[in-house]
This record gives structure tokens, sequence and C-alpha cells, in this order.
């Protein structure tokens, strides 16, 4: 009952309005911006790689946008691009790249008043993110909006999408990869068709994980991104790889594929493959869902990394941050979907699910054995997983320290806290807690949206100085 009552809580948050308000400030921002996303992307990747050599901060600017990117690319890259062409059909791919490109504007806004309004102390430690553009660009009477955001960001981050949900995808894969008939199994949770089955591989696997990310974590900040520098382009670069190699392999079904790409997206049932009641709108609602879920645009979390960047310019850093989602799903989210609407993995007849049908477009479209398909698959949900742990404890910590008023004490004790949740994460059923993390997300997104539109002229000047500064100084 209390699971029926979250979904029906998460379908409310996550519903029709919601979703149009995200999209409706990405638009108005790209407006705003002058379509700053095709006239400055190639600006933003040179400046992406090309750290800035003056200005205050704790880390490089790429090493906050792999901070940023550790948490924003994850399961959401692998399950929630197949979880929404099997639900919306392959146009379902259409309507998540809209959604991306128009994020980017308002990644970009984000990424820009994070540094315009971050609090610098005087030992150097940087805090920022929405709840500071909101308190410090909106005023001090909406002090009570950002309290809102890092209350909801602190609970996103404990009590699901950066713990648990995380952990279990990586112990899930980790025995359906080393003992997917369970033989080792050392004990059963609950009963019946939900019992959860632990096996000596889920033990390790969750022991391994916990350990690690302890290690990484105990460090503050500077070790995350030190991490991510080295584990995210890493995981990215084979991830990509490998769907370039299925694209090559089978590049004369890519025509067929973006075919039924255009066609799903405006008349999904053409294409649907068998999917039961399928339409428009259950294209648009799914792809634009997953796509604002996996590239995180519009939700607040990655300004939270960005106010962190040394760099004395707003608009660089926004600029910046504008290529995680461009990374995250222009990229990566499309080569899964390309790999799995090839493969044909997505349809009913097959039955899968999820990781599933990924894990069928590696193994049946990659030309290498079936194994090693799955064990690469597995190896990227790894990384995937284990540096959203990182990014998330991060954004989740720097929402205490706003409430807390900057009690570094209590952060500490929370970051224990945090390890804890990890170590108990493989032995707790995920549905309720995925579905608690998809609503605090969601409510993370409402007041950090009214401030990025109460807030969208501070952008649209600050952009327009910045060039006009750039283009009289050459």
């Amino acid at each position: 009952m209390i699971t029926d009552l979250l979904v029906k809580i998460d379908d409310l948050v996550w519903g029709v309005p919601l979703i149009v308000l995200i999209i409706s400030c990405g638009i108005w921002l790209t407006i705003r911006t002058g379509l700053l996303q095709v006239f400055h992307l190639g600006k933003a990747l040179r400046f992406m790689v090309k750290n800035e050599g003056e200005g205050h901060g704790e880390v490089t600017s790429f090493g906050a946008l792999c901070t940023a990117l550790s948490a924003t690319i994850g399961t959401g890259n692998i399950v929630g691009v197949a979880s929404a062409i099997a639900a919306g059909g392959p146009g379902a791919l259409f309507w998540m790249e809209i959604a991306a490109f128009f994020g980017m504007a308002t990644k970009y806004s984000e990424g820009l008043l994070a540094i315009k309004y971050r609090q610098i102390d005087a030992d150097g430690h940087v805090l920022g993110g929405p709840f500071y553009y909101i308190e410090k660009g909106m005023g001090a009477g909406w002090k009570w909006l950002g309290k809102c955001f890092a209350l909801f960001g602190l609970l996103a981050g404990l009590l699901g999408i950066g713990t648990i949900t995380q952990i279990n995808g990586i112990t899930s894969a980790a025995q359906n990869f080393f003992d997917p008939e369970k033989a080792g199994v050392v004990f059963t949770i609950g009963s019946g068709d939900s019992a959860a089955v632990i096996t000596l591989t889920t033990i390790i696997a969750g022991v391994i994980v916990t350990v690690c990310t302890a290690l990484v974590l105990i460090g503050g900040l500077k070790r995350i991104a030190k991490v991510s520098e080295i584990v995210v382009p890493f995981m990215a670069i084979v991830y990509v790889l490998s769907g370039l190699l299925i694209l090559i392999t089978n590049i004369g079904a890519i025509p067929g594929a973006f075919s039924q790409i255009v066609t799903g997206a405006f008349k999904p049932e053409a294409v649907a493959g068998g999917i039961v009641g399928v339409t428009i709108k259950t294209a648009i609602q799914k792809g634009v869902a997953r796509g604002i879920f996996s590239n995180e645009a519009g939700l607040g979390s990655a300004p939270i990394a960005a106010a962190a960047a040394q760099t004395k310019e707003p608009v660089r850093q926004g600029l910046v941050t504008m290529t995680g989602t461009f990374i995250d799903t222009i990229v990566i989210c499309t080569m899964t979907g390309l790999s799995i609407i090839i493969s044909g993995g997505w349809k009913p007849e097959l039955g899968l699910e999820g990781a599933e049908i990924t894990m069928y477009a590696f193994r049946t479209s990659l030309p290498l054995p079936a194994q090693a398909g799955s064990f690469l698959l597995m190896m990227c949900l790894t990384f995937f997983a284990f540096t959203t742990i990182l990014g998330w404890d991060y954004y989740s910590e720097r929402c205490l320290e706003y409430l807390t008023g900057g009690n570094m004490n209590i952060v500490k004790v929370y970051r224990w806290i945090y390890i804890a949740a990890v170590a108990v994460g493989p032995y707790l059923t995920v549905k309720a807690v995925w579905t608690v993390a998809d609503i605090f997300n969601g409510l993370m997104a409402i007041p950090n949206i009214i401030a990025l539109l109460a807030l969208s002229g501070v952008v649209a000047k600050e952009t327009k100085d910045y060039f006009h500064r750039k283009a009289y100084l050459n």
C-alpha cells in the first residue's frame, strides 16, 4: 500500500505540468541567450579541457565538470534510455534529444548563476548552487525556497539515488554475470515472488564498493574530483567506443533506425512493434522525462559542483557546465538508443526490461563473443553507478552544509551515515527507494526552475556583456 501511494505521488510530481515547466524554461533561456548552445558549443568544448589560469575555487573547471558528470552519467544512460524506448517506442529517443537541446541552455544558466552567486569563505572553501542563487539573486525573502531545495537534495541523495539504488545496481550486475544461477545463496530476504536472494557474489561486491566509497569520500571534494577526472573520461570513452563499434558494424541498419525514430516521434503506432496503447503523448512523456532524469538539466544538481570551479568568469563556467548535457544525452544516450533500436531488444515479444534491453544490444550487436559484450556492459554499469555514488554524496553534503549554516562537524557525521547507507543497500528492495528518489528529484526541480525563470534577465545580461567584452578585446 505504501509503495502504491508513493507511485501515485511520483506520477503526480513527474506529471505533464513539471515536464512542461522544465521544457518551457529551457526554451525561454534558449531565446534569452540567443541560441547559445548552437553558436558557442565549439567554444564550450574547448573550455571544457582548457582550465582557466585565474580565479578562485577548490577544483579546476574540468574537475568540477567531471564531478557533475560523475553523478549525471549513470544508470539512466543505460536503463533510462532502454525504459523510454520500451514504453514509448523509438520516437521517445527523438523527444529525449529535443529535451536535451533546450536543456543545454538550462544547464548553461545553472552554471553561470552558480559562479555569480557562490560564497567563498576566508579559508577558500566554496559553497554555491541553487540555494545561493535563490537567496542572493532573488533576495533574502526567498531563502525559504533555497532551504526547500537543499532539503529535497539532501533526501534524494541519502534515501536512494545516491546510495541504495546505485549499490543495488552494481551488486545485481555482478551477480547476474558471475553467478546467474544463484548457486552461492547465503540467505534470502522476504518471501514469495518479491524475495531477494543474497549470494556470496552480492556480499563481496557490496563490501568492495563500500570500502572504495569510504576511501574516496573521506578525502572530501578534492579527492572526489581527482577520482572523477580519471574514471569519468575513461568510462565515457569505453562506453562510446563500444557504441561506435556497434554502429559501425551495423552501419547498414542506421538509416532504418533513424527512420523509426523520426516516424515514431510523430506517429508512434506505425513503428511501435507491438507496444500496447503507445501514442504520441506517451512517446513525448517517456522521452522527455527520461531525458531530464538522465542529464539532470533543470534539477539543480550540477550547479552545486560548478560553484567550486576555479574561475572568475560565470559565463565561461556556464559553457563548461553546458557540455555535460551534450556529453550525457546528445552523445551517450543517442548511442545507447541507436544500439537498442538496431538490435531490436526493445520489442515487447522479447520480454526484456531496463538494463536487460541494453545488455541484449551489447550481447548480440557487438562483434565480440556474447559473454564479452555482457562483461563490458557490466563494467560500464559498475563504473557509472560508483561515480554516481560519489557525485551525489558531494551534492547532498553541500545541501546539508547550507541547511546547518556551514557546520562541518555535522557534515562529517553525515558522510559516515552516507557510507553506511551504501553498505546496507544490497540488502534492501529498491522499488520504493527509486520512487522516493524520483519524487525528491522532481521536488528539487521546482524551486530551481522558479529561480532560473526569475533570474533569466541576469543570465541574458551576463551573457551579452561577456561576449561583447571578448569581441572588443579581440
